[in-house]
């Protein structure tokens, strides 16, 4: 296919095809030809065009079922019909296979799509194409409606565009794809291009113009460490891919940086993103001062040139790395502002734009249903972020059940499309209660912040003893500030991937030594000990990542939680997910919401089943102990089920008082027939308190097998009532309020009181409004209750 374009003016004309001719226009003679080829249009700058009109290929709408060979072949098809229809495209989100991790469709956008900056209106417009089995991509969604204005920025004189018949049969695509040709003429020579000339030039990553660097290799030097950073940063920014800082070593002698690793960002599979690429530059400090590249890999995984570019370009400053924040562990991407000041970058949202309107919509028809229906939007410079909701029955849950919260993120455990995370409770029968939800726009410190602050507000100020969240810096940084004094424990889920990226290399001897340094100790002293020889035997002391996880020690190891109140969820596991494989990471927006109803739904009924069950139902005794009976009479099925087996087990203990001063006595309770399984005892007759070593009631809220074996020794026959947590009772509402005066707030107290008063309000309206008889009977008593209250 031949495509001439001609200047009048100029008398110049330039051909697609790639050969010069003279050619007649209108009866007018073309001379002194420029020869150019296009490229594809997601490179393409057009400077000084107009619309440009052809016929065949150049002609073709995108429609459903169109085919290319390639995601590129389609993506330069939908270039090459916007800048004719006179608008611009991005390439939009890409989905993967969840069997291999193959890219198996992309969407490709317009660039007003959304609106992360000031100059994107939310344009609908896109198309989307799938890969086939065959190979083949197919468009398989499309949407031509554009909610601005169509025309070339810049627009000015249109070219003249005539086209001869055509001279081969190629495809549009191979017309776009051939090698550059150098502009004849004035052009060749370092002149400015003729008035009305189409410039076709590919765009260098940073808008500069700049060739790629030279590629890397072993034994490249650099004066300092900083001068290496800054040219692997533009060696990959060429290429098409980015860096984070890696690890570092230092020497054993004066604990000076002796090496510096810089990976692709992609390595690791920390986040969803991540693929675990292998792509790295190490650089080694010679005696001289001087940096060597001493080993190097430039192989990826994953395909190059597809993220986005850098906002900020780095100047030729130094740039310092900030060792004491990162210590060579924690991966940040920074830019560098006009004062030298290293900064994070800003990141866009990881929420479709789609989602916005369709979420707000059913966030109304929530609030006109449910009053105490919540939710709140983070808008950032005119554009929407993150989003938080909570229903009336969520924050009333919190107001029971906030002392222990989780926050889900498990949709980063995968590719995701959406970004959606729970805060989720543990309720009196050890079922998952959902605090309320939220879609996260980024993984920053600001919007955890932001989450964390809604949450508070939306609970009535509920401030949670324990959180369970993942071990992102911005995540502790945001928990510290939001929950001061609230213990953070990381996810087990995050925990366990980081060990098998971390230990993957080392000798089976070590795993088994570490997971019982870890799982076994049972004093500080001890754990301290053991880590200290397992680091020192196998020579790991400059180990950046085990020697991060020792410095956070009180977060994931098992001996130090211990103390801390988790309503008994195990360490090491979290409780099951609120919508299970209903609502996730892959849910697509047309399926998000009546999944996410279905399954809150679901969660509300078995809790209703457990409620029933517990208030309607007696559990077996199996002993005479009176103290059985009294917790059967007042704990949930779960609940007593955990007693009743801690009761039975102090049978095979045998307690040994081993130390008595006034009303201070102190037990050794050990298993009979093992020496091994021991704790001990101390109990104050002044107030009848009693703490075990094994700090189980400090853990789960209820007494262990030893302190009760003390309690039969000293024939104490009903539990005292410090040691009966209302949260476990069968009656939580009204034991928690009947409690609530002496250990919690006047404000606490005043929102119990509000969303207990709320919620069985709304269950007489909801049982009132099924029959008009049911409604007499329901409006009688709210009636006659109301007179005794006034």
């Amino acid at each position: 296919m031949k495509i001439i374009f001609c200047d009048f003016s100029s008398d110049h004309f330039l051909s697609l095809n790639g050969d010069s001719s003279d050619t007649n226009l209108n009866g007018g003679e073309c001379m002194n030809p420029m020869v150019v080829n296009a490229f594809p249009v997601g490179i393409v700058h057009v400077i000084n065009s107009g619309n440009v009109e052809s016929e065949g290929d150049l002609r073709m709408e995108p429609s459903v079922g169109l085919e290319f060979n390639s995601s590129d072949e389609a993506r330069d098809f939908y270039g090459l019909y916007a800048m004719r229809v006179g608008f611009k495209i991005r390439t939009g989100q890409l989905y993967r296979s969840r069997r291999d991790g193959s890219v198996s469709s992309r969407r490709f956008v317009c660039s007003k799509e959304g609106f992360q900056l000031n100059s994107r209106t939310g344009c609908p417009a896109f198309i989307r194409v799938q890969r086939r089995d065959s190979g083949k991509w197919v468009i398989d969604q499309i949407q031509k409606d554009h909610n601005h204005e169509l025309g070339l920025e810049g627009e000015n004189n249109s070219p003249v565009l005539q086209q001869k018949p055509p001279v081969a049969p190629k495809s549009l695509v191979e017309v776009l794809r051939r090698p550059k040709v150098k502009l004849l003429g004035q052009i060749e020579n370092g002149g400015s291009s003729p008035s009305g000339i189409i410039n076709f030039k590919r765009q260098k990553r940073g808008g500069d113009g700049r060739q790629p660097l030279p590629e890397p290799y072993t034994g490249l030097e650099f004066n300092t460490a900083n001068e290496a950073y800054e040219y692997y940063q533009s060696y990959a920014e060429s290429v098409g891919f980015r860096v984070r800082i890696g690890q570092l070593f230092r020497s054993k002698n004066d604990g000076s940086i002796t090496s510096r690793r810089f990976v692709c960002s992609k390595e690791g599979f920390q986040h969803p993103s991540r693929v675990g690429c292998g792509a790295f530059m190490r650089i080694k400090k010679k005696d001289l001062g001087s940096w060597m590249v001493d080993r190097l890999n430039k192989d990826h995984n994953h395909d190059l040139g597809e993220q986005t570019v850098y906002v900020n370009k780095f100047s030729t400053a130094s740039k310092k790395f900030i060792e004491e924040e990162t210590n060579g562990m924690v991966s940040m991407d920074l830019g560098e502002m006009n004062t030298g000041k290293l900064i994070k970058r800003s990141r866009e949202s990881k929420i479709g734009t789609d989602w916005y309107p369709v979420l707000l919509e059913y966030f109304q028809t929530r609030q006109a249903e449910d009053t105490g229906f919540f939710y709140s939007v983070e808008v950032d410079n005119g554009s929407c972020r993150s989003v938080f909701w909570a229903d009336g029955r969520s924050r009333y849950s919190c107001s029971q059940f906030g002392d222990v919260v989780i926050l889900d993120t498990s949709y980063r455990k995968s590719n995701y499309v959406v970004p959606f995370a729970t805060f989720v409770g543990v309720n009196h029968h050890k079922q998952p209660v959902l605090l309320g939800s939220a879609l996260i726009a980024n993984e920053s410190k600001e919007c955890f912040t932001w989450l964390f602050q809604t949450w508070f507000k939306a609970m009535s100020c509920c401030r949670p003893k324990s959180i369970i969240a993942d071990q992102d810096m911005a995540i502790q940084q945001a928990i510290t500030e939001v929950f001061p004094g609230a213990h953070h424990r990381f996810s087990s889920w995050q925990i366990r991937a980081k060990e098998r990226e971390n230990l993957r290399s080392m000798p089976i001897e070590f795993r088994y030594e570490y997971e019982k340094c870890i799982y076994e100790s049972q004093t500080t002293v001890e754990f301290n000990t053991t880590w200290n020889s397992l680091v020192s035997k196998y020579n790991l002391k400059g180990n950046a990542w085990l020697q991060q996880m020792y410095d956070k020690r009180e977060s994931w190891v098992p001996l130090y939680l211990r103390g801390k109140f988790f309503a008994g969820i195990p360490i090491g596991e979290t409780v099951e997910s609120i919508f299970g494989t209903q609502v996730n990471g892959q849910t697509p927006l047309r399926e998000f919401i009546p999944r996410y109803e279905q399954g809150l739904e679901q969660c509300r009924e078995d809790e209703r089943k457990e409620d029933f069950n517990s208030f309607n139902l007696q559990s077996f005794s199996q002993t005479k102990e009176a103290i059985e009976e009294q917790c059967r009479r007042l704990y949930t099925f779960t609940i007593f089920k955990i007693f009743q087996d801690e009761l039975l087990q102090s049978y095979s203990y045998i307690g040994i008082k081993t130390y008595e001063e006034g009303t201070i006595c102190r037990y050794l309770v050990r298993r009979s027939g093992n020496e091994n399984d021991k704790h001990a005892v101390t109990f104050s007759a002044v107030n009848l308190s009693v703490n075990c070593s094994c700090q189980m009631f400090e853990f789960e809220g209820v007494l262990c097998r030893h302190v009760l074996k003390v309690f039969k020794l000293l024939n104490i026959r009903e539990l005292p009532s410090q040691y009966i947590l209302p949260r476990w009772l069968r009656n939580a509402e009204y034991r928690i309020l009947c409690g609530a005066e002496s250990r919690v707030s006047s404000q606490e107290l005043k929102a119990f009181m509000i969303w207990s008063l709320r919620e069985t309000a709304c269950k007489y309206v909801e049982c009132g409004t099924t029959s008009v008889e049911k409604y007499k009977l329901a409006y009688e008593i709210m009636r006659e209750g109301g007179k005794r209250l006034y």
